[in-house]
């Protein structure tokens, strides 16, 4: 798509504090009632001042910092005017002309290669309150204000439009969350956690702003479809006029909202309630309380524990998910482990909507670990650890007692031998037709030796000794 461009408002909130931006409401909202979090000061109240949560300002230069950007000497506060019913003081506090950072990047692997999305700035600002509608934004007669939300601390982060497709947009805000909950300043599995304004057209055709798109597979698909309009107008001959749009997920489509904004209409100027914030001390000390990176992570994995690429580039999608890998590698061979968490667990926890959370609540790392140490040991069968595994998940209880109860203790080699002997002695038919070369003889006399064992017995070891019975 070497004519779409593409540029994207990312609105991130620090919902790791304690408290809102400019005052001490707890940010802890989400399970409250609607306006339980609110104070004069977050609902714009006359005579209501605001104070700096110094606690978002690190939090902000440490973002900054991660995403390669240069922090400012000094940031100043805006107000940035316009009405709508979310913003119950007729203005927002946000930056303008003096954001927290400027410039930065974010690598990205395309099917291309890497590519860096480089940034434009990165500001601090208020969030509004939440718009509750009955039904569709187009449909409903009426909507609900929430202000728990208004004045929760927010960062802006803007990119330079260098995103040339959907796919690239949701690749870059993939990785993004990804440093910013190893930051530990971000848990994106709240409401509201990030909402994203997306900036498309195509060459030479205005541009298109969709607002306030709360998924990433909405981004994608918000940017497919509207791409595909724009260049729909463009075929007939009609212009792309330059607006905002919202995108409906329920029907898939962007409706129009207004024409857009230009950065005059907002009418910025410094907020006189706010004095400036120099960086220089914040910035010394926020540098030390760096943890390690995503790409740090991958690295020292692959070094410390032996596993391959692909196995690291997979464990440091998700922070805890690496957690999780080196508790379970101290105990047991980092290999296997790898190989289980990536491929089995992480495939059950999808399957069952659960992330890695959940799996430190039901599958400690040692029981997983013990599991492991069995399935080398040859006392449990892969088939058998995957049922514990399913087992586990889905009712609790522990390994050992899910393994007796359900029988899965694999039963001795020399028991496997005794009945792969009467197997071959049994069924001679099938036995004749291996030596005959119809290979998938042998499948079948498996399926037997597994069937009288109940599955306790390993098909691979199985197959070993059923080759080498006929063959000898």
């Amino acid at each position: 798509m070497d004519d779409v461009i593409i540029g994207l408002e990312v609105h991130v909130q620090l919902n790791k504090l304690k408290t809102k931006l400019f005052c001490s409401c707890p940010l802890n909202y989400h399970e409250s009632e609607p306006n339980t979090h609110v104070c004069p000061v977050c609902l714009g109240l006359p005579g209501a001042m605001p104070v700096v949560n110094k606690e978002a300002v690190k939090a902000a230069i440490k973002v900054a910092l991660a995403l390669n950007a240069e922090v400012q000497p000094f940031t100043v506060f805006d107000r940035k005017n316009y009405f709508y019913p979310d913003l119950p003081k007729g203005f927002q506090i946000s930056q303008y002309d003096k954001p927290l950072a400027l410039g930065g990047y974010v690598t990205i692997e395309t099917e291309e290669g890497e590519k860096k999305i480089t940034l434009k700035r990165i500001h601090m600002e208020e969030d509004p309150g939440k718009l509750v509608y009955k039904g569709s934004i187009t449909t409903a007669k009426y909507c609900l204000i929430d202000y728990n939300r208004s004045g929760a601390p927010l960062l802006e982060i803007v990119t330079e439009p260098v995103i040339s497709s959907p796919k690239e947009a949701r690749l870059f805000l993939n990785k993004l969350r990804m440093i910013l909950e190893y930051l530990d300043v971000f848990d994106g599995s709240l409401e509201g956690a990030m909402r994203v304004d997306a900036n498309v057209s195509i060459k030479g055709g205005g541009r298109v702003e969709i607002k306030n798109i709360s998924s990433f597979k909405g981004v994608e698909r918000a940017l497919t479809y509207e791409i595909a309009r724009q260049r729909n107008l463009i075929r007939m001959g009609r212009a792309v006029k330059r607006e905002t749009r919202h995108y409906d997920e329920v029907n898939n489509i962007t409706v129009s909202l207004r024409s857009k904004e230009e950065e005059h209409d907002y009418r910025y100027f410094p907020e006189p309630d706010l004095v400036p914030v120099y960086t220089a001390e914040l910035l010394e000390e926020v540098k030390g309380t760096l943890p390690e990176m995503p790409e740090e992570k991958r690295e020292r994995l692959k070094r410390e524990y032996g596993i391959g690429d692909n196995f690291a580039k997979v464990l440091i999608l998700d922070k805890v998910m690496a957690d999780y890998f080196e508790e379970v590698a101290k105990e047991i061979d980092p290999r296997l482990s790898a190989s289980w968490i990536v491929d089995v667990l992480r495939g059950e926890l999808n399957y069952r909507g659960k992330d890695f959370r959940f799996a430190y609540e039901i599958f400690k790392p040692k029981e997983f670990a013990k599991l492991l140490k069995y399935l080398k040991k040859g006392m449990i069968t892969e088939k058998g650890a995957v049922e514990v595994i399913r087992t586990k998940l889905d009712h609790g209880g522990d390994v050992d007692d899910i393994i007796k109860s359900k029988g899965l203790f694999a039963i001795s080699r020399e028991e496997v031998e005794k009945i792969c002997r009467e197997v071959v002695e049994s069924c001679k038919k099938a036995v004749e037709d291996y030596r005959s070369g119809k290979k998938q003889a042998l499948d079948y006399l498996v399926g037997q030796v597994m069937k009288r064992t109940r599955g306790k017995a390993d098909p691979a070891e199985t197959a070993k000794i059923i080759k080498s019975l006929i063959e000898s």
